[in-house]
C-alpha cells in the first residue's frame, strides 16, 4: 500500500492523461457525437474522492449508488463527493466534507495524495476535481439515508481488468439513447462521468 501511495504522489504531480483517458469511456449518440448540453449559468464547482484502503490483501475503493429521483444522475453509480460550498475554502475540503456526509468517513481518516484532471460533467453543469486519498484502516461506512442507496466496495483489480470493460445502450434521464462504454464492477454498471474519471485513474495506475 505505502509503495503505491509513494508512486501516486509522484505521478499525480506530473502531466496527467486527462481527456485522452476520459474519451475512452465517453458515451455517444448513434451519430458518434457526444450530447451537447447548453446552460445559461457558469458551471458549479465540486469535488469527489477516490478513497484507497487495504483489505484482504488487495487495494479497495468505495463507490455509491444514487437513489432513484427526478434528476440527471438518478440511480447512477458515483464516487462520494458533491458541490463546493463557500465555507469549504477549497475543493479538497469539499471532497472530505462530502465523503463524510455521504459514506461516514471522517476527514481525519483520509490522507490526500493528490488529484486527477479537472472534469466537466456536462449533463449537470458541474466542474469536478477528483481527489485521490487513502485510509490506513478499513473504513467503517455509514451511508447517508437520503443521498445514498447503497455503498459498493470494489477491489482496484476489477477497475484494471480489461475483461470488465464493456459497452451497452443506455437511456438517460433526458431521453437520449447513448452507446456507452462502462466498467462492470461488482456487477454494477459504472458509466458516464464516473467511468470517465476512473478511466484516468486506471491509466495512471497502469503506468506506475
Amino acid at each position: 500500500m505505502q509503495a503505491l501511495i509513494n508512486k501516486l504522489r509522484i505521478k499525480l504531480n506530473q502531466p496527467l492523461p486527462g481527456a485522452q483517458a476520459h474519451n475512452l469511456m465517453s458515451p455517444k449518440l448513434s451519430t458518434g457525437n457526444r450530447v451537447n448540453f447548453k446552460f445559461d449559468k457558469a458551471p458549479r464547482k465540486g469535488a469527489v474522492l477516490i478513497l484507497l484502503y487495504e483489505k484482504e490483501g488487495e487495494i479497495w475503493f468505495p463507490m455509491i449508488q444514487r437513489p432513484l429521483y427526478d434528476g440527471v444522475h438518478s440511480g447512477q453509480m458515483a464516487l462520494p463527493g458533491g458541490r463546493y460550498e463557500e465555507t469549504d475554502g477549497d475543493l479538497k475540503v469539499t471532497a472530505m466534507r462530502e465523503t463524510q456526509e455521504e459514506i461516514g468517513v471522517e476527514p481525519g481518516q483520509v490522507g490526500v495524495i493528490g488529484h486527477l484532471s479537472e472534469f466537466m460533467v456536462s449533463a449537470s453543469n458541474h466542474l469536478i476535481v477528483p481527489y485521490v486519498g487513502f485510509s490506513k484502516e478499513i473504513p467503517r461506512f455509514i451511508p447517508d439515508e437520503v443521498e445514498v442507496d447503497e455503498i459498493i466496495e470494489a477491489p482496484l483489480s476489477q477497475l484494471l481488468d480489461k475483461s470488465r470493460l464493456k459497452e451497452k445502450e443506455i437511456v438517460t434521464a433526458h431521453g437520449y439513447r447513448l452507446h456507452s462504454p462502462y466498467f462492470d464492477i461488482q456487477d454494477k454498471v459504472v458509466w458516464g462521468a464516473t467511468a470517465m474519471m476512473l478511466s484516468e485513474f486506471a491509466a495512471i495506475i497502469e503506468d506506475l
